[in-house]
């Protein structure tokens, strides 16, 4: 471990902004939503609106619903906007461990660092400290949005048992990026399987949730929902049962993948992962000589990986529509309304999943655009574009690849849904219909992989404002007409125009606006790409 605190202040040194943008930024959407809910909801409408959330489709979104049999401003909160703070916990520690420790390997700093006084392990403990710190910070600046919001959240405690539900899952994964950062010599590998285990909390979390909020709490398959770290700061139930014990199983897993992490290490070399590379032909295939099959090949695995996943939680949630469609005449006639009466439900519910799956395929267009800044970074751009390989044809065939990749897995998850409700309510006509609703949401995708191109073409380090553009678009289309947004803010999500059929009407002009717009994007960032110095040896 030695040198960890010389290393801990260097990355302190590197992530003075960074830091601060997660935990401020995080906590500035804590102090909005926490402070919004009270100026459009009273009483009244707040015991209407909780009739809405207790439906199964809204415990995929939120949680289990603590609570809202008698609801309150913090009681809504922390069931409907606990989840997406808790994501953002994981996100943010996962990118820090990888960014610290398996990227410094990749691009050679990590063996300089080495061959000075500084121990094996002191780097990933110092990425380890590193995101500790950040929870913790994140933990109080929480606290401190919700202590002194509007709503008056009280008691004390449990603000701060809701706060630590939060920093509790960014600890998690920072045990899990430490073990996944083992695995590969890519930081595009570890972090993606670090990304695909919180994708599998989320829909283990969200398959217990519906089935708590449909059969009770200690129902059906509800301890789906213990099986998963988010679940555990869920079921911590802030401003209800107020329990601190599950955040142990938090700390807990934590501790086991760190030290997993670091015993992982001592078994592999610096620079090598412990999944030994296969060596690769002596010759390269001649459907290789493209910069397209090379950007095809290069994003392969990521895209097996991604269609395997959305067509399994496709089938998973398109099975239940049928207990949506058994129960919507005991449904209040607010979340009826929303998916268009009770004749309606089985088309209202599979239109929203359109729109979830979009949300999550745009996850994977972000992340290949980060990949391709990645290739930057390893100095392999420089290596293809000194052959007969121009920029604007080599970013086009990346940019390429993602967008008809994007097309693919809306696609799977269509399938997936209109086969799940297909055999769930005996009905095959329903699969047509649910596919090209899915297919439909693909312009929005590709708005903000344009976004991206953009950003990487004009400044490749501000890439990640992108997810900032995701993160907005998704808790508008998601939150903001709960709290009564204006239809001005509403209408910068990405999501909200193309509708949500079959439960809605597509509007193909909607359509054609989003694919021109995705298209200017595009082009606006590969002629940045022409002209600016690309990071080289």
């Amino acid at each position: 471990m030695t040198g960890t605190w010389t290393l801990l202040r260097f990355m302190l040194r590197r992530d003075r902004v960074r830091l601060p943008g997660w935990v401020l930024g995080m906590a500035a959407l804590t102090a909005y939503f926490a402070n919004a809910l009270g100026t459009v909801l009273d009483q009244e409408s707040l015991e209407g609106f909780a009739s809405v959330l207790t439906t199964p489709v809204m415990g995929l979104i939120g949680g289990p619903g603590y609570g809202f049999d008698a609801i309150t401003l913090p009681r809504l909160f922390v069931g409907e906007y606990g989840l997406v703070l808790m994501v953002g916990a994981a996100i943010m520690t996962l990118t820090t461990m990888s960014r610290h420790t398996r990227v410094e390997e990749q691009t050679g700093r990590a063996e300089l660092l080495r061959a000075n006084v500084v121990g094996r392990h002191a780097q990933l403990a110092a990425a380890w400290v590193l995101s500790a710190t950040m929870t913790v910070l994140l933990t109080v600046a929480v606290w401190g949005a919700l202590q002194f919001s509007s709503m008056a959240p009280e008691p004390t405690s449990s603000n701060l048992l809701f706060a630590a539900g939060v920093g509790a899952v960014g600890l998690v994964f920072a045990g899990v990026a430490a073990v996944t950062v083992q695995l590969s010599p890519f930081s595009r590998a570890g972090s993606s399987v670090a990304g695909a285990v919180l994708a599998v909390a989320f829909v283990v979390r969200g398959l217990g949730d519906m089935s708590a909020l449909q059969h009770g709490h200690h129902g059906g398959i509800a301890w789906l929902s213990w099986l998963s770290p988010l679940g555990w700061s869920q079921q911590t139930a802030p401003y209800t049962l107020d329990r601190w014990w599950p955040l142990l199983l938090a700390v807990a897993a934590a501790l086991v993948l760190t030290g997993a992490g670091v015993a992982l290490q001592s078994r592999r070399d610096l620079g090598a992962g412990l999944v030994a590379d296969r060596p690769g032909p002596t010759a390269a295939a001649p459907w290789l000589s493209t910069p397209v099959a090379l950007a095809f090949r290069l994003q392969r695995a990521s895209l097996v990986g991604w269609s395997v996943a959305i067509l399994v939680a496709g089938v998973i949630f398109g099975v239940f529509t049928g207990p949506m469609a058994d129960g919507a005449e005991a449904m209040p006639d607010e979340i009826l309304a929303v998916f268009g009466g009770a004749a309606g439900i089985v088309d209202g519910y599979l239109g929203f999943m359109g729109i979830y799956f979009a949300v999550m395929v745009a996850v994977y267009a972000l992340l290949s655009v980060q990949a391709l800044r990645g290739q930057e970074q390893g100095f392999h751009t420089e290596t293809v574009l000194s052959t007969a390989v121009s920029r604007p044809s080599w970013l086009l065939s990346w940019t390429g690849v993602t967008t008809l990749g994007a097309v693919w897995l809306l696609f799977l998850a269509g399938l997936g849904s209109g086969l799940g409700a297909a055999a769930g309510l005996g009905d095959a006509g329903l699969v047509g219909p649910t596919l090209l609703g899915h297919v439909a949401q693909t312009p929005a995708v590709w708005v903000l992989l344009g976004v991206a191109v953009l950003l990487y073409g004009l400044v490749p380090r501000l890439v990640g404002l992108a997810w900032v553009a995701l993160g907005c678009s998704t808790l508008f289309v998601l939150f903001g007409e709960m709290v009564d947004l204006p239809e001005g803010v509403l209408d910068t999500s990405v999501f909200r125009h193309v509708g949500q059929y079959p439960g809605e009407a597509l509007s193909w002009g909607a359509v054609g606006v989003l694919t021109v717009v995705a298209v200017l994007l595009t082009a606006l960032g590969t002629g940045a790409f022409r002209r600016r110095d690309l990071v080289t040896t």
